[in-house]
């Protein structure tokens, strides 16, 4: 194993990476991610969710889940929002004592100046196979090019719309009769099977930082395949 691990350390069961989820609306990922955390033997723990909206789906779900929510609304009247915005949520960040950000339906993008604190310790998880079908309406824009297939991706957070280095991917096929909602049913199953696994790879240590490029090197049979 070379470079720097990016969740920063090699965790251990009575020791996992600690980690915050960010949501924007449902949170049926962090649904999914967070029982999977409690239901499996892995190596990374959801310290809070926070979500920039009040009225999130996901708020109600992550308190019958036992997680502690934070809601962060950006505040009116600031002469940079977005930057007052993020300053408010690193600072919850660092109350918490978070290691790393998990998004999961976050729909904003990060800025450099919250970049500039947390880059390389962010993944996403995004349901196409990118480079392809990027941005917020990915499951419309695959059924509109007539593609047979797609996927999701987890990948690195940069400045860039689904631009981060890629970390795994998995496939799905487009059927005969898909629409958005049927489509995006069956890429949430692979979602939630592979966001769990690819944070263990992190909390391992397998996903590595070296001269400035991100490194996945995971072993043949890795805990938690």
């Amino acid at each position: 194993m070379t470079g720097t691990p990016v969740g920063g350390r090699v965790a251990k069961a009575d020791n996992p990476l600690r980690c915050a989820i960010l949501i924007s609306g449902a949170g049926s990922g962090m649904q999914a991610l967070v029982k999977a955390q409690q239901q499996d033997n892995l190596l990374h723990q959801t310290v809070v969710v926070l979500s920039n909206r009040s009225e999130a789906g996901g708020i109600q779900l992550a308190h019958q889940l036992g997680v502690e929510v934070e809601v962060v609304l950006p505040p009116k009247g600031a002469e940079n929002t977005r930057v007052a915005h993020e300053q408010a949520i690193m600072e919850v960040l660092e109350r918490h004592d978070i290691e790393f950000v998990v998004l999961s339906g976050y729909m904003r993008l990060l800025s450099p100046n919250f970049l500039s604190t947390w880059g390389g310790r962010i993944v996403n998880i995004h349901p196409s196979y990118l480079p392809h079908f990027p941005g917020a309406h990915a499951h419309r824009d695959v059924i509109a090019s007539g593609a047979k297939l797609t996927g999701c991706t987890v990948h690195m957070v940069d400045e860039g719309m689904d631009t981060g280095a890629v970390l795994a991917q998995e496939t799905v096929p487009v059927l005969n009769g898909d629409d958005e909602i049927s489509l995006s049913n069956r890429v949430k199953v692979e979602e939630h099977r592979l966001y769990p696994k690819v944070l263990n790879w992190i909390a391992q240590g397998y996903v590595t930082m070296k001269s400035g490029r991100v490194h996945v090197d995971v072993p043949q049979s890795p805990q938690n395949d």
